[in-house]
């Protein structure tokens, strides 16, 4: 009764602990000396043991009631990664429509400045066909993209609840625990805008444009070859016949020095102006020097005809005129000179008084020269060949100067190979025929630069439907994801080690919120998706196509795509070299001056790269992202932790939670565009492997 076996010492116990008195049973934990007893250390190692198996309990409760939230966090990121794939797939689609329709546009607008260009135009309505078959294709493919990115983004909403389920899925198997649950993008439907992707970019206007300037380019090359022929001819009869010619002939004829007498060994740099001072030198000089050759009657009448003859051309060359105006346009007015006995009729050489008359016994008697023989009488001043003509004079019978006598010396002259006047005709004639047709070749290229002033503004144009807002891309998932995860039931402690200290526990039922939304990944900045895409198409034939009409179309495109990406390189840049690459344009003239207008415009333009950076998911505040949908955040969370349902698919969950999603969206690959070979039939389709953006978790 006192806990000692024998008592202590026979004593009577003590009450209330007095000495002597009873230990109310300590004994059985103390000994008489005042030790522990083997009852007291079974005891205390009994409630060690209790309390430690207890602890261990208590930690295996909380970790894994803490475990429902990581899984939540992985489902999040695994809906928003579907998400991710999806943008990407969407940018990359507007950058091949943006960089087709610019590729169009830029081979329309070289096509439209070699149609500017002399001799070139029918290449450039080649050129011009190529861009608007990559226009054609253009419009193809924008329309396809733009039905295939609203039919991926009917269906994104069930690869996010596919995925993020399959990854609570594979946390429950690894964990061993009753996981269920989903995420949910937001918004849960489309909220992009694909309108400027089918957009119609119309190149009429643009053609319209190239065919007329293909026709006035047509005009000025045809005006540019006669009045090229025609000042060859000119050239040759002033500096390059052989043996004979202006030149050779005023030097022979006249004694005219180099600096008066200039040879131009070719066409180029020769203008009419050249044998016109040529032949004012060469007249001035043959009147000087004009003197009878011989005493005879004939040789002074023939030489009182050509000083008369030199005289009057001499006074006509003075009066020609060549001048050439900024505008190409020229005025030559090269004095044609009689060559028969109608011709000098024709002229002042029959009206005026050249020629001295005498008093003889037979009347006025007109004389080629006082120093005639038969003058006897006084004079009596000077009358023409019209006044013989017409019988007011008489005609000498000694010198016989008439009519016949005037037109022989110009006739001699033009009509042998080896006269003066001969060559000087040609270029009479030829002149004639250079007016005409370089006036009428700078009426046409003043045509060209009016018509090429409308092309460069229906270029503009061009560029200002491909200026528009790009596509909003805002598929379900652009806000972010929010995911519910739940044990759906209780799970009893694990009891192996501490049944027999402990009763068994249970972990009970719960669920944990979280969301993810995207951020673009700065480790991708100078990611090679759009340069990998162009590799992909080109390498199924479209280079060698779009590579027919000229040289450096299929690597514009690539420049073009890749640098819609870029931000070392803008599009403005890479539209400016291929522009300055077209061959065939020279300073001044209409090609060159549209050609520099179309850079301006493309540089005005402003096409700088977008932010082609790949996205990645990241874990936020699930309360942000309901806000931005417009629900109340704490209301949505209960409503959506409520609803899901024990023992169900992923489908059903998100059916429970309001989201689409087919009974099975299954493996294989979605067409999502089709690109056409420009100037073929054949077509590339851009698929999409759904097992891919299934397994992006």
């Amino acid at each position: 009764m006192i806990g000692l076996l024998h008592g202590a010492d026979g004593a009577t116990p003590a009450v209330g602990g007095e000495a002597g008195g009873p230990r109310l049973g300590l004994s059985l934990f103390l000994d008489e000396e005042g030790g522990y007893t083997t009852v007291a250390v079974a005891v205390a190692l009994l409630v060690s043991i209790s309390l430690v198996f207890a602890a261990a309990s208590a930690e295996w409760v909380m970790a894994r009631s803490y475990e429902v939230q990581p899984v939540a966090d992985a489902a999040a990121m695994a809906g928003s990664n579907s998400v991710a794939a999806y943008v990407t797939i969407a940018r990359v689609l507007d950058a091949c429509v943006l960089s087709l329709g610019l590729l169009g546009v830029t081979v329309f607008g070289a096509g439209l400045v070699l149609s500017c260009i002399p001799m070139a135009e029918a290449f450039g309505g080649t050129v011009c066909d190529a861009g608007k078959k990559v226009l054609d294709a253009r419009r193809d493919f924008a329309k396809s993209a733009a039905e295939g990115l609203e039919r991926m983004e009917k269906v994104l909403p069930a690869i996010v609840v596919a995925n993020s389920a399959a990854c609570v899925a594979e946390n429950a198997r690894v964990q061993g625990l009753p996981y269920i649950g989903c995420a949910v993008p937001f918004p849960t439907e489309s909220q992009s805008n694909f309108s400027s992707l089918a957009s119609e970019l119309s190149s009429d206007e643009m053609e319209r444009d190239a065919e007329e300037l293909r026709d006035l380019a047509q005009q000025v090359d045809e005006a540019k070859a006669k009045a090229d022929d025609a000042r060859l001819r000119g050239w040759m009869a002033d500096c390059g016949n052989s043996p004979y010619c202006l030149e050779e002939r005023a030097a022979t004829l006249a004694g005219l020095s180099y600096e008066k007498n200039p040879h131009y060994p070719s066409a180029e740099g020769w203008g009419f102006g050249v044998p016109l001072l040529r032949a004012r030198a060469y007249y001035a000089v043959r009147l000087a020097k004009e003197s009878p050759m011989n005493a005879s009657v004939d040789e002074l009448t023939n030489s009182a005809v050509r000083a008369i003859f030199y005289d009057y051309a001499l006074a006509q060359v003075r009066g020609g005129t060549y001048v050439e105006h900024d505008d190409g346009s020229v005025d030559i007015d090269l004095p044609s000179l009689p060559h028969n006995t109608e011709e000098t009729k024709a002229c002042s050489l029959y009206t005026d008084d050249n020629w001295p008359c005498s008093l003889e016994d037979a009347g006025t008697v007109l004389h080629a020269s006082l120093e005639c023989p038969a003058v006897t009488g006084a004079s009596a001043g000077k009358a023409s060949l019209q006044d013989l003509d017409s019988g007011v004079v008489a005609k000498c019978e000694t010198c016989r100067m008439d009519l016949s006598a005037m037109g022989s010396v110009a006739a001699a002259s033009t009509s042998t190979s080896n006269g003066f006047e001969h060559y000087w005709r040609d270029i009479v004639e030829a002149s004639k025929d250079y007016e005409d047709a370089r006036n009428r070749q700078a009426e046409a290229e003043r045509d060209l630069k009016e018509k090429a002033d409308d092309a460069h503004g229906s270029f503009k144009r061009a560029l200002d439907q491909l200026s528009v807002v790009r596509p909003r891309i805002c598929p379900p998932g652009a806000w972010g994801c929010v995911s519910v995860v739940a044990r759906t039931e209780s799970t009893t402690i694990p009891t192996e080690l501490t049944a027999s200290f402990l009763s068994s526990g249970e972990l009970p039922a719960g669920a944990a919120v979280s969301a993810s939304a995207l951020a673009p990944d700065e480790s991708t900045a100078e990611n090679n998706v759009l340069a990998s895409f162009f590799d992909g198409v080109t390498s199924q034939g479209t280079g060698s196509v779009l590579g027919g009409a000229i040289d450096g179309i299929c690597e514009l495109w690539g420049r073009l795509l890749v640098g819609y990406g870029s931000r070392y390189e803008s599009v403005s840049s890479s539209v400016t070299s291929f522009l300055d690459n077209v061959d065939g344009i020279f300073g001044g003239t209409v090609g060159a001056w549209l050609r520099g207008k179309l850079k301006e415009t493309i540089a005005d333009c402003g096409f700088e790269p977008v932010d082609m950076r790949l996205m990645k998911p990241v874990l936020v505040g699930w309360s942000r992202v309901l806000d931005q949908s417009g629900y109340d955040a704490a209301a949505k969370v209960r409503q959506m932790v409520e609803a899901l349902p024990a023992d169900a698919s992923s489908y059903d969950l998100a059916t429970t939670l309001g989201i689409w999603a087919a009974d099975s969206l299954g493996y294989g690959e979605i067409t999502i565009a089709e690109l056409t070979i420009p100037g073929t039939k054949i077509s590339i389709p851009l698929t999409i492997r759904l097992d891919d953006l299934l397994e992006t978790s």
